[in-house]
């Protein structure tokens, strides 16, 4: 994209990198994502969505956190994860202060940082990609009380999952993708289409 920039931003836990990709003309909305576990920013789907929103008119940053900067794999706990973002995500909103309407969002671990983090910042709205609802054969074990209960949410999940598809209830929509696994890898671009509708029905982008 023309006019794509990364720098570094620090966080209390080491350097993050953020990569911002503007669209046309003056942007609004400020659409922040985070990526999975032990993956990156480049993931299909992420790359997905970062190209219908700005072509939509909204300026995406895609955050990668410290640990993924240092060369780790292994996720950072999830208090240092929100640590990060919340510092990385301030700072662009300094950076970015025309882009008055801020939403979150990411997948899998990014997804879980948005919707936990959301309320704090002052989120629209969060674009939760592959929520992991629980570990793997674990239900019992369920995350559903990090999904924002005042925040519109937008969860798009395979329903091959193994981690798990959360209920919609309330603020939260939740949109199943049909043969798709974790990595929503399989209809990259169809994954987008489902996000850019639900952000043109918020008002969020035309």
């Amino acid at each position: 994209m023309p006019d794509h920039d990364s720098i570094e931003i620090s966080t209390p836990r080491g350097p993050a990198r953020v990569d911002t990709d503007p669209p046309a003309g003056p942007a609004a909305t400020l659409l922040v994502l985070g990526h999975g576990a032990g993956g990156s920013v480049d993931a299909p789907d992420l790359l997905a969505v970062r190209d219908a929103a700005v072509a939509a008119g909204l300026l995406v940053a895609r955050v990668t956190q410290p640990y993924r900067v240092a060369g780790r794999r292994a996720p950072a706990p999830a208090g240092h994860l929100d640590e990060a973002w919340l510092a990385v995500v301030t700072q662009l909103r300094r950076r970015h202060p025309g882009a008055s309407t801020l939403l979150l969002g990411g997948r899998s671990s990014g997804a879980r940082v948005a919707c936990r983090t959301a309320p704090a910042l002052g989120a629209a709205g969060v674009v939760a990609l592959a929520f992991p609802l629980h570990p793997p054969g674990r239900p019992e074990r369920s995350r559903a009380a990090e999904l924002p209960t005042a925040v519109p949410t937008l969860v798009v999940n395979g329903d091959r999952d193994p981690f798990g598809v959360p209920v919609a209830e309330g603020v939260v929509r939740v949109v199943e993708r049909p043969g798709e696994r974790h990595d929503l890898g399989r209809d990259p671009a169809g994954t987008a289409t489902v996000v850019l509708d639900w952000l043109r029905r918020q008002g969020w982008a035309h």
